[in-house]
């Protein structure tokens, strides 16, 4: 069980304090709130009724076998997107200054089979603090035969996961769904965290949706439609697929790529970085130019305003980025950023090549 890591926040703090100094005078000067406008309550609208609406069609029972699968694609196109475009700001409260409304928001996370409490314990908290560290950061453990950091024992599995990790990320939802949060509930230690005890209302919770999803997501087609069990099972897997699919490959670019590093505490248990510095050195951008991308993926291809300030709504991320850019290059600091998605799809695959060579010995020069 690993000691809490700290960083050395007594260094490198201009380029913290003038980067938050730059974004607030953005949106001050403007008279700009930091949460959603009418573009994020558009796209929200937008985004549920891709997901709920090709269900609702699906369960009037009036299609072909083949529509219905294809409506279920659209819900897992559908699915990824509320996970990008509305919950993940409303589990980070940046959706709106009022908590009921990001509670309301967030609560979406669990109707498509998901936890938002889980969700708030090993992304907002242990990712977004200890991001790329080993034995902190829960996004690095994705399965045991895909090695996401340098420093994770060497399997020999792993020189494949070039090749095994695209499909494997089509069952991230399956494992949610199915497995992570009943999982995670119990796991001990939970990152960084020994002996966590969760609130019995979020047990009640956890519970309580699980079988809101499992019922209308099983039950109800299996009852009401007219398909056997194994067309159904076509219709969940494909929805599943394409939303693990599209979820778990922008997560990866974010973080496992050619430019970002994986550093180790030194023998004092401390990253000898700024937090700040850390996330800038950890964290990548990508195809900001792509504007459906940023549309859909909710700025999550701006990671690195993100990562900075996570209680700003993702809408305005494409405005702020070249404000941290400026700083980041005034100070010196790192501003990863591949131009393109596939860019950036192309560094991930090199890097989990890399990772899986077992000659490949990791230097802060070579991470």
């Amino acid at each position: 069980m690993p000691s809490l890591v700290t960083f050395n926040n007594k260094t490198d703090k201009e380029f913290s304090k003038e980067v938050k100094a730059r974004v607030n005078q953005y949106f001050e000067e403007r008279n700009l709130s930091k949460h959603a406008n009418f573009a994020m309550y558009f796209k929200t609208f937008v985004i549920l009724s891709v997901y709920w609406g090709a269900y609702a069609l699906i369960m009037t029972g009036q299609f072909s076998l083949n529509v219905m699968w294809l409506l279920a694609v659209v819900m897992g196109i559908g699915m990824a997107g509320i996970g990008f475009s509305i919950t993940h700001d409303a589990l980070h409260g940046a959706y709106s200054s009022k908590n009921w409304v990001n509670s309301f928001f967030g609560i979406f996370f669990d109707l498509v089979g998901a936890n938002g409490y889980i969700w708030k314990i090993t992304h907002n908290i242990i990712h977004h603090t200890y991001t790329n560290i080993h034995g902190h950061d829960e996004d690095l453990e994705v399965a045991e035969f895909i090695r996401l950091s340098p420093h994770s024992d060497h399997k020999p599995i792993h020189r494949l996961q070039h090749i095994l990790a695209f499909p494997a990320y089509s069952f991230a939802t399956f494992f949610w769904v199915f497995i992570k949060d009943y999982w995670y509930f119990i796991k001990n230690p939970l990152g960084p965290y020994e002996d966590k005890k969760h609130p019995v209302g979020e047990w009640v919770k956890l519970v309580i949706t699980k079988i809101v999803y499992y019922t209308y997501i099983i039950a109800l087609p299996l009852m009401f439609l007219d398909i056997t069990w194994w067309q159904w099972l076509i219709g969940f897997t494909t929805l599943h697929l394409v939303a693990g699919l599209i979820l778990g490959i922008i997560f990866q670019l974010a973080h496992v790529v050619e430019s970002t590093t994986h550093p180790i505490p030194n023998e004092d248990n401390m990253i000898e970085n700024h937090w700040t510095i850390h996330e800038m050195l950890t964290t990548n951008n990508f195809a900001r130019s792509n504007k459906f991308l940023c549309w859909y993926v909710g700025g999550l291809n701006f990671q690195i305003e993100h990562h900075l300030f996570p209680k700003i709504c993702s809408i305005h991320y494409p405005e702020i980025s070249p404000i941290v850019e400026e700083v980041a290059k005034k100070h010196g600091v790192p501003y990863n950023c591949h131009e393109t998605f596939s860019e950036a799809v192309a560094s991930h695959y090199r890097t989990l090549k890399k990772f899986g060579d077992p000659a490949y010995t990791w230097s802060p020069a070579t991470a």
